[in-house]
């Protein structure tokens, strides 16, 4: 089934009313306590995530031994970040009531735009309280092109721009060499629908500007800030044109949640720069969860025949267009040239932006299909994909869903593989939690 919307839709005014009211502890029963179980490896600055009981969905709460802010969505899902936790250990939690969303000092903030979302940080320090910077933008409608560039390769349903937590801009769009490249984006290439062959990747490719495939904004179901996080949940409708009359082919559904952590103290990326516009302590690692339901919305299945790139795309920044100016790295030690048609559990892409090094990683999901993933890295460009077609014909079914997961970690400093593997096992493998 499609990926439900973990918060019951809202206004902005409504949100707005419900932060000024406080919980107070009479309204619930007993304070329910968690026990987390770190498993074989040290945690910092861990998300975790866990099912609460009814009475507390759509609450703040808190960690009466930490102050750690615990949100509980509409569904009763509760995320925390977790400071530290050795390996092997487990600590108990005690959650009170805490100061509602509206109060925090930090988290995630969701800002509409003119047809898009902007995820904003809020301030971790309490130097410059108003302090916040823009994580990415989701283009839910289709924005601007580059000059030059042909409006028919104006899309919506994709990041951009995405930014690292110093402020650099890690992706680019509408690049001269690829004019249908846009941040960060999900589509299949080459596919079969009954007797249609419609391309959703090369969105406007063709000299005539003629789409055979589009994935066009549906719907935004929902959007939240939040403490811990922020996000949406929003709809694509995949539309194949070979026919000369629209045609639907799947429902897409986008859940995505945006968090803001310290990272592991001992990395570069902890550290907060020393800019006057950083002393409120934003740096840290901005982690963004995607998960992308497929549902094919007919009888028909959507034929996915094998081919070298199609999946989850993204685009680095143009500042990255040289070939000497970008590097890559995959979980397997492999760098751009040897990694392209091998299979990952992660991979990263940067350069240096402003003299300073950043990027963006690709965590890989093992739920996801044929994991660990193909992937496809740009000879030329500073792209890649994770391509699960690389390895054979496959087929999204009527009434089997595709669901993948991808987080992406928008970090400063240069890649270290071993922070990198750390990061994937906390979202591969995050700790455990009893709730009693």
């Amino acid at each position: 089934m499609p990926a439900t919307p973990p918060f019951a839709p809202r206004s902005l005014s409504a949100l707005l009313a419900a932060a000024l009211i406080l919980p107070t502890t009479s309204a619930f029963s007993a304070d329910p306590t968690i026990t987390i179980q770190a498993g074989e490896q040290d945690r910092t600055n861990t998300v975790v995530t866990f099912t609460l009981g009814d009475k507390w969905h759509d609450k703040t709460l808190s960690a009466k031994e930490t102050d750690v802010p615990v949100q509980v969505d509409s569904e009763g899902r509760a995320s925390f970040i977790l400071p530290s936790l050795a390996k092997g250990t487990s600590r108990t939690l005690t959650l009170v009531p805490a100061s509602p969303v509206g109060n925090s000092t930090s988290g995630i903030d969701v800002v509409p735009g003119d047809g898009s979302l902007n995820l904003v940080a809020k301030s971790t320090g309490d130097t410059i309280p108003n302090l916040s910077t823009l994580i990415a933008t989701y283009q839910m409608t289709p924005g601007p092109v580059p000059a030059g560039t042909s409006e028919a390769f104006a899309h919506g349903a994709h990041l951009h721009p995405v930014y690292s937590p110093s402020g650099k801009l890690l992706t680019g769009n509408h690049p001269p060499d690829h004019p249908h490249q846009r941040g960060i984006w999900m589509s299949w290439t080459k596919t079969e629908f009954g007797a249609g062959h419609p391309d959703f990747w090369n969105m406007g490719k063709d000299k005539s500007g003629k789409l055979t495939g589009e994935i066009r904004f549906d719907k935004l179901l929902n959007h939240w800030s939040g403490p811990v996080h922020g996000g949406f949940t929003s709809t694509h409708r995949w539309l194949d044109h070979t026919t000369g009359t629209e045609r639907e082919v799947m429902l897409e559904t986008w859940d995505l949640k945006a968090y803001h952590t310290m990272g592991h103290p001992d990395t570069a990326a902890a550290t907060p720069p020393s800019s006057e516009k950083e002393k409120g302590k934003l740096p840290g690692v901005y982690l963004l969860d995607l998960t992308s339901t497929q549902t094919v919305t007919g009888q028909e299945p959507l034929k996915l025949p094998k081919y070298h790139y199609g999946g989850l795309g993204v685009r680095g920044s143009a500042l990255w267009d040289a070939v000497d100016q970008v590097t890559m790295l995959t979980s397997s030690g492999h760098d751009r040239k040897t990694g392209d048609a091998t299979k990952a559990r992660w991979v990263w892409l940067g350069g240096e932006v402003e003299g300073t090094p950043t990027g963006i990683t690709v965590l890989i999901h093992p739920d996801n299909f044929r994991f660990p993933q193909p992937l496809r890295l740009n000879p030329k460009n500073p792209q890649l994909c994770v391509a699960p077609s690389a390895d054979g014909d496959w087929s999204i079914e009527p009434g089997k869903p595709l669901v993948l997961k991808y987080r992406f970690v928008l970090m400063d400093g240069k890649p270290d593989a071993n922070e990198l593997e750390r990061l994937w096992m906390d979202y591969a493998q995050p700790p455990k939690v009893e709730v009693k």
